[in-house]
């Protein structure tokens, strides 16, 4: 139900639309947002739940330019804050971020830049408030709103849980209590109450736009191992155009699949985790600037990319809850054109879910039975010293060190056992290479690695050969932070100058003869995570195997009223098309039902149909004239410059949405320029003579 607008929210409106069209270039609020700004100028608590695409960080954004204080963004991933920051500075904007890729120093002049008024929005990564006076120093600065992005991580029923946002309710309180909003495109009903809860909002305002892309077609591939899907995926890259994300379930399958394609004429990075931060950033710009065609990931690319004409999107593998695919498949057409999302499905994919669900919630019988164990392990004072592979051997029930790491965290959870974390700074060194080594091959004044060497040398003397404690703080600032010292560590025992670990780590019992049943385990919360993990699996199965409408699935799931109201067919995935893949019997290869639109197509002829076939190669946003294509492309080669000056993504400059409306509108000032779709008076005065002047050489 719609809530009556109060005269001071209509004033609220007003100032907010006015920032809208001065710092953003839009007319008008999308559906949603203006309800989210003005529940968040007013000083409730909100909670916005908008489709991938659909602006949910103009809620936020708006909001900020117009409070007194300064408004803290909770954001997950470190390229997904540089993306945001990039694209509001482009803007004029005042906006910055404090993450794990800033020197100590450079994080301090941010935070001092904060404290003179000259940010309105700062971004940080949750784990920055999980040590240190992060919260203190912004509590004193003045928070007048937190912003949680991608607040399904908060919830311990969403998929893709974090330890870290479940102690965001702890850092609100630090930071003096201020309006929170949490956002997400990704929330069922059960995740949203949970959200609410995490993060105890008070009464707050729920502002749900629906959960359907309308601008999206869904298809399901029937295959029956990894060789079929490989097929399956080169055929569709090569019939569908455009852009392309392509997910897979580990790091070996990405390098696999990425192999495949390049060896097939198709120009493709792998993206995940395992890479090294300047690797990952390589390959992530030249997906950003379109020097290869498609990105083959895990997803750890998931909340990473805000690339808003991704064409395509293709599980090459079931991921394991309709979050998760809904999330990724959301990647595609955030420009609001239309993209396809297809599943690659073999039924075997569930079982390395079902492997997973199972160790991460263990049953019962295990639990106790590793319990047992670590009492027969422990010491008189309760410490365990043991691997968790020893465990494993030792426990008198089949398991594997990782059954064992998800048994003794269900333990901690239960007060049972205390795990010490390895320490951030302690670390043991122990030198290797003799004097003479180093001076020959470190023996410039100027290195820093052998500045630290001499630093450790100065601590421990000769003791450094048997091994010595090192406060990484403690070493001269002059050498770096640190997770920069430890880089250097690794450098050196990589050349075997040295050996190194960080100090701390292992297991102790609370009470080493006390019975388990002593203690607060929830063994009925952990059956029931077990359980409702399984059945999110399961709802993805169903989806794979539906003969009915795809979209329709996806919208009950998610509890959009908007399910019951589409009809009997979307007219935008397979099933509805009429051109979904039958399963393969044994022996044989999917093959595509007949197409319903190739029927009526037939029928057309005898008059009894006005449909037309679907195109499967994508058209441009509108169908362009000669000359006006000759524009865009001399466009394009603009933004791609301005791009590689700045060092941005080129969308960020002006998306192609923009230079469309460029090509076609050719303004020849920059008050025509100004007028057009998404172009403010930052960006028009920042870029626009660049632009007007290609228009104006323009044939």
């Amino acid at each position: 139900m719609i809530e009556p607008m109060s005269e001071l929210g209509s004033e609220q409106l007003d100032a907010a639309r006015n920032i809208l069209r001065a710092s953003f270039g839009y007319d008008d609020f999308r559906p949603g947002q203006a309800a989210a700004v003005e529940s968040v100028l007013s000083g409730r608590d909100t909670m916005v739940i908008l489709p991938t695409g659909g602006g949910k960080s103009l809620c936020y954004q708006v909001p900020a330019l117009l409070l007194d204080g300064l408004t803290v963004v909770v954001s997950p991933l470190i390229s997904l804050m540089k993306d945001q920051v990039d694209a509001l500075t482009a803007r004029g904007l005042p906006a910055a971020f404090i993450n794990s890729t800033l020197t100590s120093g450079q994080a301090s002049d941010r935070m001092a830049r904060a404290a003179r008024g000259e940010l309105k929005m700062l971004y940080v990564a949750p784990e920055r408030f999980d040590a240190g006076t992060t919260a203190q120093q912004l509590r004193k600065i003045g928070v007048s709103l937190l912003a949680i992005d991608e607040a399904h991580c908060i919830s311990q029923w969403g998929h893709d849980f974090r330890p870290s946002y479940l102690r965001v309710r702890d850092v609100r309180d630090a930071l003096g209590d201020p309006p929170t909003i949490a956002l997400t495109a990704t929330a069922t009903p059960d995740v949203r109450r949970d959200i609410a809860h995490q993060l105890a909002l008070r009464d707050p305002k729920v502002v749900i736009t629906g959960f359907d892309r309308k601008n999206l077609t869904y298809y399901v591939l029937p295959a029956r191992n990894d060789a079929e899907k490989d097929t399956l995926l080169l055929e569709t890259l090569q019939k569908y155009d455009g852009l392309a994300v392509i997910y897979a379930s580990t790091r070996k399958a990405v390098e696999r699949i990425t192999h495949v394609l390049n060896r097939n004429g198709v120009r493709a990075a792998g993206y995940h985790a395992g890479l090294d931060d300047e690797h990952r950033h390589e390959v992530q710009d030249d997906f950003m600037q379109e020097r290869v065609r498609a990105i083959v990931a895990t997803n750890a690319f998931g909340m990473g990319i805000d690339k808003p004409n991704v064409r395509l999107v293709i599980h090459h593998s079931m991921p394991g809850t309709l979050e998760a695919y809904y999330q990724e498949a959301g990647r595609a057409g955030r420009d609001g054109l239309h993209s396809d999302v297809f599943l690659l499905h073999a039924f075997p994919d569930r079982f390395t879910h079902e492997y997973f669900i199972k160790g991460a919630y263990p049953d019962r019988t295990l639990v106790e039975a590793v319990y047992a164990t670590l009492q027969r392990l422990a010491d008189s004072t309760g410490i365990v010293t043991h691997s968790y592979e020893e465990i494993a051997t030792a426990v008198r029930h089949k398991a594997s060190a990782r059954d064992i790491e998800s048994a003794i965290r269900v333990l901690e959870q239960g007060n049972a056992v205390n795990k010490e974390l390895e320490s951030f700074t302690r670390v043991h060194v122990r030198l290797l290479a003799t004097p003479e080594r180093i001076k020959k091959e470190l023996g410039s004044d100027d290195s820093l690695e052998l500045g630290l060497l001499r630093s450790l040398w100065r601590i421990a003397g000769n003791a450094l050969y048997d091994g010595a404690v090192a406060d990484l703080q403690s070493l001269p600032a002059g050498l770096g932070t640190p997770p920069e010292l430890s880089a250097m560590l690794e450098a050196l025992q990589s050349k075997q100058f040295v050996t190194w670990s960080r100090i701390g780590g292992g297991l102790s019992l609370v009470a080493p003869t006390r019975p388990l049943s002593t203690f607060p385990v929830d063994w009925t919360l952990l059956e029931h995570r077990r359980e409702a993990e399984l059945q999110k699996l399961q709802a993805v199965q169903q989806y794979a195997y539906t003969k009915w409408c795809r979209r329709i699935f996806v919208l009950r799931y998610f509890g959009d009223p908007a399910a019951r109201t589409l009809g009997e067919t979307c007219n935008a995935c397979d099933n509805c098309l009429g051109i979904a893949m039958e399963r393969p019997a044994a022996g044989e290869r999917s093959t595509a039902k007949a197409s319903r639109r190739e029927r009526t197509v037939g029928d057309e002829e005898k008059g009894t149909s006005t449909r037309a076939p679907r195109r499967a190669k994508h058209a441009t946003i509108e169908t362009l004239p000669a000359e006006a294509q000759t524009l865009f492309d001399a466009l394009r080669a603009v933004r791609a410059q301005i791009a590689k000056e700045e060092d941005i993504p080129a969308y960020i400059v002006f998306d192609n949405k923009t230079l469309y409306q460029i090509a076609v509108h050719r303004p020849r000032s920059l008050e025509a320029l100004e007028e057009l779709h998404g172009i403010g008076p930052v960006k028009a005065q920042k870029y626009g003579p660049r632009f007007v002047a290609a228009v104006a050489d323009a044939p």
